[in-house]
């Protein structure tokens, strides 16, 4: 994860799971990081407090790079690099 000034991360795709709950934003981000080559950043919106703990948990298990990760109003926003 990186400063503030990520907060204008460059991303390749973005996907909005905002409204879904566990475990749906993730699933869907996996199949979206699928389609996407390695190396490509996927931005993810979501609203489920419980994104937090499972973007970095599949980060880190599945060895892609989280890169930034942010929450305002109750959206979490994040930046995964695919491995």
């Amino acid at each position: 994860m990186t400063d503030t000034a990520s907060r204008t991360e460059t991303f390749d795709a973005e996907l909005d799971a905002s409204g879904l709950n566990c475990p749906l934003p993730l699933l869907k981000a996996k199949l979206e990081l699928n389609r996407l080559p390695s190396g490509a950043v996927l931005k993810i919106i979501a609203t489920d407090a419980g994104s937090q703990r499972d973007f970095r948990a599949f980060a880190q298990l599945a060895g892609h790079q989280l890169l930034h990760e942010e929450v305002e109003d109750g959206v979490y926003r994040y930046w995964l690099r695919k491995a």
